[in-house]
């Protein structure tokens, strides 16, 4: 009889140490996904940030430089797809991902594009208006830059934690998958060539 309830609280206790330690692996899983998830949002926002300064922006130079609307039409275009991609952060995975920049990639590119456009217009370039959102638009770029950075840290800890074995076992079972990195730009490994 004693012995059944050795068995007996033996199997309890194992059964109450493994579903504390599935609880405590479970939920740190969880918090490092909603961190990706939050850090995602950041990254939104800013690219957001940019898309709504691109307006002001296309309206300035609209006024300086008439005979650049393909230039101009290019960047509302791209600006159109870059906000139209949405990705919901419990849905990243390569795809997704490489789709959003993808797009965020053609608007900068068109804006690179309009920036250059507006060096053959002097009087545009001394604009206050134009300065102003020249200037927002690239500390907007340098907080990209930063979240961007920050997404993949966040990204890295949470692949970690799913990685590592025997959290790799839960994540498998709950279906926490593995996040994706933002990548360099194709061709950014090339320094610019600058030609006088």
């Amino acid at each position: 009889m004693k012995k059944s309830i050795v068995v007996i609280l033996a199997i309890v206790a194992v059964i109450a140490i493994i579903f504390l330690w599935y609880k405590g692996v479970y939920n740190s899983l969880v918090q490092a996904d909603e961190q990706v998830s939050a850090q995602w949002g950041n990254v939104e926002n800013q690219y957001q940030r940019r898309a709504d300064l691109v307006p002001n922006l296309v309206a300035t130079v609209k006024g300086y430089a008439e005979h650049e609307q393909s230039t101009l039409q290019g960047v509302v275009e791209a600006r159109a797809k870059a906000t139209s991609v949405n990705i919901d952060p419990t849905h990243l995975n390569e795809q997704t991902m490489a789709q959003f920049q993808q797009a965020q990639g053609e608007l900068s590119s068109a804006l690179s594009r309009l920036l250059v456009s507006v060096e053959a217009y002097p009087d545009l370039k001394a604009n206050q208006n134009f300065l102003d959102l020249q200037a927002q638009l690239e500390g907007t770029e340098n907080r990209i830059a930063t979240e961007r950075t920050r997404f993949n840290e966040v990204a890295q800890t949470y692949n970690t934690l799913v990685r590592k074995f025997p959290n790799n076992i839960i994540a498998a079972i709950s279906n926490f998958a593995q996040k994706p990195y933002f990548k360099a730009e194709a061709g950014a490994e090339k320094a610019p060539e600058v030609k006088f």
